[in-house]
């Protein structure tokens, strides 16, 4: 079963018939009005979709912010805890060797 895209049967045909079943029902008059109204429409719906999409980015990216942040203080705590460690091994040696 072939799939044929959305806009294959607008052949034309179709695109003639639709043009005048528009004019019959609007008047010749009204085509330029209702094909403002679309496009202005259309500019709002793109300027809505790109608000949307400029807003989902900020926050993932506000995500990834907060992510890098608290990768960088898990890691500057892991060594804080590493030289506190450290340095009471070092100081457990110590004392050992004063022992002997």
């Amino acid at each position: 079963m072939t799939l044929l895209p959305p806009l294959a049967v607008f052949d034309g045909p179709v695109v003639w018939a639709i043009v005048i079943v528009a004019v019959l029902l609007f008047g010749g008059s009204k085509i330029p009005e209702l094909a403002r109204g679309l496009g202005k429409a259309k500019r709002e719906f793109k300027k809505a979709s790109e608000e949307v999409e400029t807003e989902v980015r900020s926050a993932v990216e506000e995500d990834e912010r907060k992510k890098a942040r608290l990768k960088q203080i898990e890691e500057e705590e892991r060594a804080r805890v590493r030289a506190k460690i450290e340095e009471e091994e070092r100081a457990k040696r110590a004392a050992e060797g004063k022992q002997n």
